[in-house]
């Protein structure tokens, strides 16, 4: 399988692309920085808000990996949501998969979205607001796109790689995940697809 991952040197990118090629397949990975990778995957230097790009990986690709997140350092968060944007387009039509990470603060409980309670941290729920966002843009896309959102839980964090942790879809699964197992759930989503256009969290 080809895969490319867009932010494969960041913490859960990295960790993506390095399961993608333990198990075998053909990866890419994309960044803006063009910098160093878990080995065996091929670098691509790009940005998910340059459409011709965006364009010529996606059309290489059989599923795409985005590991992205909006600016936490002031930048501006329309940024991230015009690189779902493209994502978007560029798969519209076609049969390649899409795979965007998502966080903990948009699933739900009782109804209510977590980034929605009142002991929600302050300093992360702009963050999960945009990327809530970008799960309703998603959701609002008709049958030729093939989505699917990944939340971890509520912490993610490098750690142990177990094979071991429980799925979920809308509300929260356990209080944490490494890095490492989120990336197994993302391979084996990507292996043997059981949420096409649908979201899914996994925790411990």
């Amino acid at each position: 399988m080809k895969i490319a991952v867009y932010g494969a040197s960041g913490m859960v990118g990295s960790r993506i692309a390095a399961e993608a090629v333990r198990r075998g397949h053909e990866v890419t990975g994309v960044t803006r920085s063009g910098g160093e990778l878990p080995a065996g995957v091929r670098a691509v230097q790009g940005s998910a808000n340059d459409v011709a790009s965006v364009k010529e990986v996606v059309g290489a690709a059989d599923v795409v990996a985005v590991a992205l997140g909006p600016s936490r350092t002031g930048g501006d968060h329309q940024d991230y949501l015009d690189a779902v944007d493209n994502l978007i387009a560029a798969v519209q039509g076609t049969p390649t998969r899409l795979l965007v990470v998502g966080g903990a603060g948009g699933l739900s409980i009782g109804g209510q979205r977590v980034v929605d309670g009142p002991d929600f941290p302050a300093e992360y729920k702009q963050e999960s607001l945009t990327v809530a966002q970008a799960l309703d843009a998603l959701q609002v896309t008709d049958e030729s796109v093939n989505w699917t959102m990944q939340h971890p839980a509520y912490v993610i964090a490098p750690g142990e790689r177990t094979g071991t942790f429980r799925l979920g879809l809308d509300e929260p699964v356990g209080t944490n995940i490494s890095a490492e197992d989120f990336a197994v759930a993302t391979l084996d989503e990507f292996e043997k697809p059981a949420h096409n256009r649908k979201r899914f969290t996994l925790g411990y």
